[in-house]
């Protein structure tokens, strides 16, 4: 399904990648794959992709989900767990 405000998106895509990039990046994550879209990360040495505008991230080491603050709940208890 097409978005509804491409604009806003056109606007707002950018801040958000570099914010949820720069918060990853000071949690230890390195960043291997980034693109005006999304940005991949391991973890638990299985690829994590989020996609920063929808809000939507996947991967075998998180349970899937939409909220960068939820993925970084599930970064950070798994992260503890060890």
């Amino acid at each position: 399904m097409p978005r509804l405000d491409k604009g806003k998106q056109k606007r707002l895509e950018p801040a958000m990648i570099a914010y949820t990039k720069a918060q990853l990046e000071s949690l230890g994550f390195n960043i291997v794959y980034e693109d005006t879209t999304k940005l991949q990360f391991f973890h638990n040495e299985k690829l994590v992709t989020i996609f920063p505008y929808s809000g939507w991230f996947t991967g075998k080491s998180v349970v899937d989900g939409r909220g960068f603050h939820n993925l970084l709940i599930q970064l950070n208890l798994k992260q503890i767990k060890k």
